[in-house]
Order: C-alpha cells, then sequence, then structure tokens
C-alpha cells in the first residue's frame, strides 16, 4: 500500500507569497510607473499581456528593463490600463485627487488587491453601511 501526503496551504498562504523571483537590479522609472498602474487597475500580467496580444514573459520584460515602445504600442497599454498616454509616460499634470486618507486609504488599497469578486462585496457592504448611516433630510 502506498502513502498519499496530503497538504492543505490556505488562501492566505498562498495570497501573501510574492511571486516570482527576485529581481537583482531595481525596476526602471516607466517600469515602476507601469508595474504601480497595472496593480492599481487590479491586473495581473498575463491579464495586461492577452488585451495586448503578447505573452506575458514579453509584458514582465517592459517592467523589468528599459524599452523603447512605438506609439501603437503605447497607446494599446494605456487603453489596457485604462490610463492616458501622458499618465504611462509620466508627463501628466499632478492634479490634486479627492480620495481617502489615512486609514480608510490604507483600507481600500487593501481591498484593491483582493480578487474581483471580493472586492465587489466589500463595495456592496461598504455601499450599504453608507446608506444606512447617511443624516437624515432636514425640512424647513
Amino acid at each position: 500500500m502506498q502513502a498519499i501526503s496530503v497538504s492543505f496551504l490556505g488562501p492566505d498562504y498562498v495570497a501573501d507569497m510574492q511571486k516570482g523571483r527576485p529581481s537583482k537590479r531595481p525596476r526602471p522609472p516607466f517600469g515602476e510607473r507601469l508595474r504601480a498602474l497595472r496593480e492599481a487597475t487590479g491586473l495581473s500580467q498575463q491579464q495586461v499581456a492577452d488585451k495586448l496580444g503578447m505573452s506575458q514573459t514579453s509584458y514582465a520584460w517592459w517592467e523589468r528593463n528599459p524599452v523603447a515602445l512605438r506609439p501603437e504600442q503605447l497607446q494599446k497599454l494605456a487603453a489596457a490600463l485604462n490610463v492616458t498616454v501622458e499618465e504611462l509616460m509620466g508627463t501628466a499634470q499632478n492634479k490634486k485627487r479627492g480620495g481617502p486618507v489615512g486609514k480608510a486609504r490604507r483600507m481600500f488599497e487593501e481591498v484593491s488587491r483582493l480578487p474581483r469578486d471580493r472586492q465587489q462585496h466589500v463595495l456592496r457592504v461598504v455601499g450599504d453601511l453608507l446608506k444606512a448611516n447617511r443624516p437624515e433630510p432636514t425640512t424647513s
């Protein structure tokens, strides 16, 4: 009789693990901006690569190495990340954005790292709580 080894590693173990091998050199500024924009949209490298019709390995090269992209590649990439080419290139004028600050910002950044279905669940709960806690309109 042969023994079978079974182990269960819960989602917390897998979710917190860094994927891939750490790089020995820092990302170039464009690659860092590209990674940040991709993560802000909640997309994986594979998902962006699929939108661009290329392999994940080729896309990962763009995030890790200095690259010279053609204008049409920049336009497709900006569309895939739902940003302007100016934002992608880091030339957009910095507009003061409204939004959560402090603890609320950290919590929503954490929510943005969840899978899409869990993000939607959290947003439904927050929306319901906000609706329930809105002040009653006063009538004069």
